[in-house]
């Protein structure tokens, strides 16, 4: 493809070379380049790609893509543009074929609840007989490949290429989180998304490498709505009006409390050896009963977004009831041992927001303690650790302190953090601390009581952690079944 069809979307400046010169992929990260592609010199929080423009042309970079100054290498085409960021969408689109326009999209902003709404979304429309690509959290499935999460939000040039494959493999529509920060760094400029999906929003990603404060926040994640045909809002949550504000699109809403186009009423808690979950009615623009193996009313509103998106593609009550009924996300309020007498729970709650909602929500279903297992990433928001201290003060009946992804923290300066946040609640004399994870989980485990609920919080689906920038093995479900089986052997010979 010849570069100016690539930037045929674009505003430039010619400042060295040719714009008919041939070239191959976009992207921004040198160690993906291959000769003759074009790199994106983008401004990160780390590094600064406009730094790496001699290494670009050396690898032979067909063209370079900046947005200020830089000392220009011989042999190589220089285009200027106003915002780099916006260009590496705009070219990788152009690349790909526009491969967003071939697809019915879905995008899911907010807080909480992205993950879980996501894979409804899709498990609903599977359900309906859609082929439905995923973009997220967990992973990205395109049909022609599977891959683990980095960003919950890849690339824009990544996401192009996700949506291309998917167009390849016959798929007819997709589903995509999209985070605050792919939004703040434009990683998905340039998309219409059919829908646009708000589910709440909470204190999250504010501080060094994140979000400024919760203004610049809150400001990103409503930006999604100016980009939709249709924005699909938690009617209950109290930012909703804003996140809509400048909206230019249809809305639809849905809730519990406040009016809205889909409503849900009746709630009855499900517990039983197979199931702990929820059923529900649904009142409004459709009429239905909902049984679903996921407890929670938070749960409750992922599935009423899922089902408001719905009727974009005419689904029927049958389809919807089905994809409720056997829907699971890894890693989110996942069951992962029932022990004799207790449940065992892996959950990504990695927030104070999140790791209140949960715990809150054990206590309707525990007969016995509520019990709390986890730590905190470092080189992260400093609050959100005595944040997440305070609501297991408040929630759980006994916590076990222990380790999330350190990355390059003391694990013991964070640990201290988080009992510092219980120390100031009744939860003072509940808690241990054991910095190894396997052991808080074995420890929690081990120590269960007739009717506890015990929740394993921070990682869900993750199976790494990170500790001084290297990645070690640790699976919380597998960690949780292999304890859990160790109990029941025991429990056996005993008996």
């Amino acid at each position: 493809m010849k570069l100016f069809e690539l930037l045929s979307q674009l505003e430039y400046a010619l400042i060295q070379g040719r714009l008919d010169v041939e070239t191959g992929k976009v992207t921004n990260d040198t160690r993906t380049l291959d000769k003759g592609d074009v790199f994106v010199c983008v401004e990160g929080y780390r590094t600064d790609g406009h730094l790496l423009a001699g290494e670009a042309a050396s690898k032979g970079a067909a063209a370079l893509i900046v947005q200020k100054e830089i000392k220009n290498p011989e042999g190589v085409t220089i285009v200027r543009v106003e915002d780099s960021r916006c260009a590496l969408a705009m070219m990788s689109a152009a690349y790909y074929g526009y491969p967003a326009k071939k697809l019915k999209l879905i995008g899911i902003t907010g807080t909480k609840g992205k993950t879980t709404v996501a894979y409804m979304i899709r498990h609903l429309l599977q359900c309906a007989g859609h082929r439905t690509g995923l973009i997220g959290t967990i992973q990205t499935d395109t049909g022609l490949r599977v891959t683990g999460g980095v960003n919950t939000t890849p690339e824009s040039w990544r996401i192009h290429e996700y949506l291309h494959e998917m167009v390849e493999a016959g798929f007819d529509s997709a589903v995509m989180e999209v985070s605050s920060q792919g939004l703040k760094f434009q990683r998905t400029a340039g998309i219409l998304f059919d829908a646009g999906v708000f589910t709440n929003l909470g204190m999250d990603h504010i501080g060094p490498g994140e979000h400024e404060d919760f203004e610049e926040y809150k400001r990103c994640k409503a930006q999604l709505f100016r980009q939709c045909r249709v924005a699909v809002g938690n009617a209950d949550d109290p930012a909703c009006d804003d996140m809509f504000a400048k909206a230019a699109c249809r809305i639809i809403t849905y809730g519990m409390k406040r009016p809205a186009d889909y409503r849900a009423e009746g709630l009855v808690r499900l517990k039983t050896p197979e199931c702990f979950g929820v059923e529900f009615g649904v009142e409004g623009r459709r009429k239905l009963s909902v049984r679903m193996p996921m407890p929670g009313a938070f749960n409750v509103y992922n599935a009423l977004a899922a089902i408001a998106v719905s009727e974009l593609f005419g689904i029927g009550d049958p389809a919807i009831q089905e994809a409720m009924a056997t829907v699971r996300v890894p890693g989110r309020m996942e069951l992962a041992a029932r022990l004799e007498d207790a449940a065992v729970f892996v959950d990504y709650a990695h927030n104070a927001m999140s790791l209140e909602s949960i715990l809150k929500m054990l206590r309707e279903y525990a007969s016995g303690r509520v019990v709390a297992v986890f730590g905190c990433g470092g080189n992260r928001s400093e609050a959100r650790r005595y944040e997440m201290g305070e609501a297991a003060g408040k929630y759980a009946d006994f916590t076990v302190v222990t380790t999330d992804n350190p990355r390059y923290e003391d694990p013991g300066k964070i640990m201290e953090a988080i009992r510092e946040g219980i120390d100031r609640t009744k939860g003072a004399c509940c808690c241990r601390m054991i910095p190894d994870r396997r052991e808080a989980i074995r420890y929690a485990l081990l120590h269960h009581m007739p009717g506890d609920v015990i929740v394993i919080a921070g990682k869900g689906h993750e199976n790494y952690q990170e500790i001084r920038g290297v990645r070690c093995a640790m699976d919380d479900r597998q960690t949780v079944e292999e304890i859990a089986e160790e109990i029941r052997v025991k429990t056996c010979m005993r008996t």
